[in-house]
């Protein structure tokens, strides 16, 4: 028997997250629940405590896919199944986790190579997707999810069945699930396709509140003692939620969505502007689920607001760097200005409906999302705080100029680092090139053929084939590798007094984005006064990069070989921590020097690093200074008017202005 796990009464506050689960539990249709937060908020705690509130299943006995007995999939490939439901039986719902280093093989189901070798038969082995069939698909730190496993979850979410269509194997099933993420915002964003197939949104943060911080401990601290007795103490409130859950999902086929309520519901979607119909597919079936939850036989303005704060605020992002987020006083306004002039009291509970806790009945406590600058807050590291030279007065930080779509800069060999957009790689996914010898992913028709040659003097005398080690053969795969892009951006005097920081913070905004796109880590060094800040250490947040470009202020000397040696000294540390990501160096400056020693030795450290040098240097007369340190670095130069992939673009034009 598996050791219980926390009581999902037990977790203290989280109000919304728990009502956004519960909402999913009683109508999976609403299409699962992201949880955005920082660490150490008992995220995946409460996620993985929600498996045990769920509904029984009832499949076809010793069916891998879970099907239903009532209605058995027609392709099933362990069908065809008994008709009018013979052979059924009942299990517990599944809460199946998905690794982020999860193969495809795993996730999807594959050919039984051992089987296929040793039996000459082909035979299909169920995936992680089989698994979770009518269960929950939890993905621990989603964002860090690699686009392979990301684009087979789209098509499965997107279609409830899955396809195999590989090594002779042709297989198709259903696949229709709840799907959990939970992620930390400062490890990286989602790709957008993804966000936009979970439901709903919650923004988590640990409470400020001591004597509730202290209940937490205190609760945690008692379950590690005795799992058992823990669990036992809350047995009673468990059973009481999973039965208003099972309650509710007989009463959601009886919930009338109002003319009234859709109304409300599209002129929400409608105000705060977000793309396609989906949000008003999942805010509908999240105010139906809501009104089954409180037992309402209708759903009621209330209903349309709580599911407009949870489906909503990640659809209205208009750039990966918008933090999401919801004005609750347009949400209000909005409502209020297409309300039903004489809306029906049906509600249960009595008057008094307003703006009740949303876990109706659960521990109170609300872990609110924090403000959309919260991440920031943490940021530090304010540029005013940079060294100066002793007199030179900074400016104020310079807004950034609209960003573009940059040229694609890119290391040149093939690499094996994590799976990415950038440079070419050996990766675990992507076009098949050849095959070699090894156990990791194995080439069927490639080893077959290592094998075929020898079987007569191998004895062979059956229909299976006689395999030795020395046969198998590894697919080998072109595919493309994300890289740890450092920026070093001169934040001296000389570039704020001839006004390019807008275009050159436009410049930098504008890589930080195509650094997102292509799933990259990112760094940034700036230089001025007497010496170099690690403004970003490298992390897969780009966010944070942009943040903390907004706050980047000017002024002073111009270290350059400062900077420079700062980037060898953080190249030198990433190298130990993750050798197989590859660096890419983005020099962003007009290669003047006016303070410290001569950037020639700095230069020759990094000789060997795939770098670019952004020469930001204009007027009519150029010294051509960065390009020679480009030369001393065997970096490729850029200017800056010829960084956009269209050529020249106007994110000069104020810079020749001036």
């Amino acid at each position: 028997m598996s050791a219980p796990r926390y009581p999902f009464s037990a977790v203290v506050g989280m109000a919304d997250l728990k009502l956004a689960l519960l909402i999913n539990a009683v109508s999976p249709g609403v299409g699962g629940v992201l949880v955005r937060g920082e660490k150490g908020t008992a995220k995946s705690t409460i996620v993985r405590a929600l498996a045990a509130l769920l509904p029984p299943v009832t499949v076809v006995a010793g069916c891998r896919f879970s099907c239903d007995p009532a209605a058995p999939d027609p392709s099933c490939p362990d069908g065809p199944h008994p008709p009018d439901g013979a052979g059924a039986a009942r299990r517990p719902a599944r809460l199946v986790e998905l690794p982020v280093g999860a193969s495809e093989d795993r996730l999807t189901g594959s050919l039984d190579i051992e089987r296929a070798l040793t039996e000459g038969v082909k035979a299909f082995e169920p995936g992680l997707l089989a698994a979770a069939h009518r269960g929950v698909l939890y993905v621990d730190e989603v964002n860090l999810l690699h686009d392979h496993l990301v684009d087979l979850l789209l098509d499965a979410a997107a279609m409830g069945r899955s396809h195999v269509e590989r090594e002779g194997v042709s297989v198709r099933h259903a696949a229709r699930f709840l799907l959990v993420g939970t992620m930390n915002p400062e490890e990286g964003e989602l790709r957008p396709q993804l966000l936009d197939r979970f439901g709903l949104t919650v923004e988590v943060a640990a409470t400020r509140d001591p004597a509730e911080r202290a209940e937490v401990v205190r609760r945690r601290l008692r379950f590690e003692d005795d799992p058992d007795g823990f669990a036992a103490e809350w047995a009673d409130a468990e059973a009481e939620l999973a039965a208003r859950i099972a309650a509710a999902r007989e009463r959601l086929a009886g919930v009338a969505l109002t003319d009234a309520a859709l109304r409300q519901i599209t002129a929400v979607c409608a105000a705060f502007e977000v793309d396609g119909l989906r949000a008003d597919l999942v805010t509908a079936r999240a105010a139906i689920a809501l009104a089954a939850w409180h037992g309402r036989d209708a759903v009621t303005a209330e209903d349309v607001r709580q599911a407009a704060r949870l489906a909503l605020p990640h659809r209205r992002r208009r750039d990966p760097f918008d933090a999401p987020g919801l004005d609750e006083d347009k949400l209000d306004q909005t409502l209020q200005e297409h309300a039903d002039p004489e809306p029906p009291d049906d509600d249960p509970d009595g008057p008094g409906g307003g703006r009740s806790s949303p876990d109706d009945g659960m521990p109170e406590g609300n872990a609110a999302a924090p403000d959309d600058g919260g991440p920031a807050a943490q940021d530090g590291a304010p540029s005013s705080t940079q060294g100066n030279d002793g007199g030179s007065r900074e400016s104020e930080p310079a807004p950034a100029d609209a960003a573009y779509k940059p040229r694609l800069f890119t290391v040149p060999g093939v690499g094996n680092g994590a799976p990415g957009r950038r440079s070419k790689a050996r990766t675990p996914y992507g076009r098949v090139s050849g095959a070699r010898p090894g156990s990791r992913g194995v080439h069927l028709m490639a080893t077959l053929r290592a094998a075929a040659p020898h079987q007569r003097a191998r004895g062979r005398t059956g229909t299976g084939l006689i395999i030795t080690p020395d046969d198998l053969r590894e697919t080998v795969r072109d595919g493309r590798e994300g890289n740890l892009v450092l920026f070093v951006v001169d934040a001296s005097g000389s570039m704020a007094a001839r006004q390019r920081m807008r275009a050159v913070k436009g410049a930098v905004l504008s890589l930080l984005l195509d650094a997102y796109q292509r799933r990259d880590k990112v760094g940034l060094i700036t230089f001025r006064g007497t010496g170099a800040e690690l403004v970003l250490p490298p992390t897969s947040s780009v966010e944070a990069g942009a943040r903390r470009l907004e706050r980047l202020a000017t002024g002073g000397r111009t270290p350059l070989a400062a900077g420079l040696l700062r980037a060898a000294e953080v190249l030198r540390v990433e190298r130990l921590r993750d050798p197989a990501r590859r660096p890419l160096l983005v020099t962003v400056t007009d290669g003047r020097n006016t303070h410290g020693p001569d950037p020639a030795r700095a230069a020759a450290l990094l000789r060997g690093v795939a770098a670019v040098v952004v020469d930001c240097e204009s007027g009519p007369v150029r010294l051509g200074l960065a390009g020679r340190l480009a030369d001393r670095m065997g970096a490729q130069a850029v200017r800056l008017e010829e960084l956009a992939a269209g050529g020249l673009t106007r994110v000069v034009r104020d810079a020749r202005a001036a």
